[in-house]
């Protein structure tokens, strides 16, 4: 059974970190470029941070960059996304997808395939 499978969510304070995990089953994740969104309530989901296949490259969106960093580990099926600096408005339900498609229709947001469940994620004093 094929499954993307987040943890590590919870509620921080402002300025807090926490590390979301994405573990995968039923499939190699090697072969596939891994995407974290977000939604918030009320809001339209949004990607947060993308690595390509074997880890290569990633991109994160301007409201991250510089406190978030996604990396993968292919021995362990996993790819992880250290949150740093955590402000109110990165509250919301966190989720990771995988695309088998080329990296450029990756970065936008096409073909993620295979959703998680999803993390939420809650920073509040």
């Amino acid at each position: 059974q094929l499954q993307l499978v987040e943890s590590g969510g919870g509620l921080v304070q402002p300025g807090g970190s926490l590390r979301l995990s994405c573990a995968a089953s039923g499939f190699t994740l090697d072969y596939y470029h891994i995407g974290w969104f977000r939604q918030a309530p009320g809001k339209e989901r949004e990607g947060v941070s993308y690595i390509s296949r074997y880890g290569g490259s990633t991109n994160y969106a301007d409201s991250v960059k510089g406190r978030f960093t996604i990396s993968r580990d292919n021995a362990k099926n996993t790819v992880y996304l250290q949150m740093n600096s955590l402000k109110p408005e990165d509250t919301a339900v966190y989720y990771c997808a995988r695309s088998g498609s080329s990296w450029s229709r990756a970065l936008g947001g096409y073909d993620y395939n295979y959703w998680g469940q999803g993390t939420q994620v809650t920073v509040s004093s």
